[in-house]
């Protein structure tokens, strides 16, 4: 005959492991505490008070915000590596999101092969940034690189140039190459939306005779309202915090003479010092850091409260 319990007895075996389920997020936590939740809190801190090398010193409010935004080279060398940000973004919602969408909507048709062109496109995604960089530095390569040899093979030698040595094509040289590693991963996610769109909605459209572009148009993208936002609040952010890809190809002066110089490359000079010999300033490094911070969560904030409203009106 088996034991029944009794009032306020302590609970059994089996009870008190069911408990132990609330503790599995407990590694991820500290993790993430540590390595996100406390470098945002250093950074906040350390910006308001003055560095002699890796030594605090004293607390000196907001100078160190003065001096990024008025004191040369830092108010120069932020705007500009602002607007850099700004038009890697640019460039990347057009030509990166706008493959991604092409890729993923020809594989949601169907189309020969659609398994493996899905993996195909995916794999670049797979690679290491630096390794990424360093394959393009090689192809794009003014002397030995595989790109002007083919233009010269086809007859177009007066398109070719050091493509990396150029302040003129740069900066769009790598935002591109950084489009064709990432091109993938925002195929998936609007293949997904696209995957989402009932099917009988898609027929009724076609019944009417809406088709092609129109379809597109009409239907596809007013339904892919929620993967499209995830698409460019993304995308933003990435475009915003870019600095592997700038960092392994063209060092941490941005060169050519600063030309894709980013906030993230700027920052990372400011507060740890350059290769060309300069030394770094922690407390304006960390300015920059808070700066850059609030640019990405206010923008993603304001985006995300208009898409809401939108979506409730």
């Amino acid at each position: 005959m088996e034991d029944t319990p009794t009032a306020g007895a302590p609970p059994r075996n089996g009870t008190w492991k069911k408990h132990l389920i609330h503790l599995f997020p407990v590694p991820a936590i500290l993790f993430y505490t540590l390595f996100i939740v406390y470098p945002i809190l250093a950074a906040f801190t350390y910006s308001l008070f003055e560095w002699k090398g890796l030594v605090m010193g004293r607390f000196n409010n907001f100078d160190n915000f003065i001096r990024l935004f008025t004191q040369e080279p830092y108010h120069t060398m932020f705007w500009r590596a602002l607007r850099h940000n700004l038009y890697y973004f640019v460039v990347e919602m057009v030509v990166q999101n706008g493959i991604a969408f092409g890729l993923a909507y020809l594989i949601f048709r169907k189309i020969k092969g659609a398994s493996f062109f899905k993996v195909a496109y995916f794999l670049p995604r797979l690679l290491s940034v630096i390794i990424v960089g360093f394959l393009w530095k090689l192809i794009l390569n003014p002397n030995m690189g595989i790109l002007n040899a083919v233009l010269r093979k086809v007859g177009l030698e007066s398109l070719t140039t050091a493509w990396l040595g150029d302040p003129d094509t740069a900066l769009t040289a790598v935002v591109l190459i950084n489009s064709w590693f990432a091109i993938g991963f925002y195929m998936l996610i609007l293949l997904a939306g696209l995957q989402s769109i009932p099917e009988e909605v898609m027929e009724a459209a076609r019944l009417d005779g809406t088709t092609g572009f129109r379809l597109i148009r009409s239907v596809v993208l007013p339904m892919m309202f929620q993967p499209m936002v995830i698409v460019i609040v993304m995308t933003f952010i990435q475009s915003f915090e870019a600095f592997e890809l700038v960092f392994a190809m063209q060092g941490s002066t941005g060169e050519p003479f600063y030309s894709t110089d980013l906030l993230a490359v700027f920052f990372y000079r400011t507060a740890f010092g350059g290769n060309s010999g300069d030394t770094g300033s922690l407390g304006i490094g960390s300015a920059l850091a808070v700066v850059l911070f609030a640019i990405i969560a206010i923008i993603s904030a304001v985006f995300m409260k208009y898409v809401n409203h939108k979506e409730t009106a």
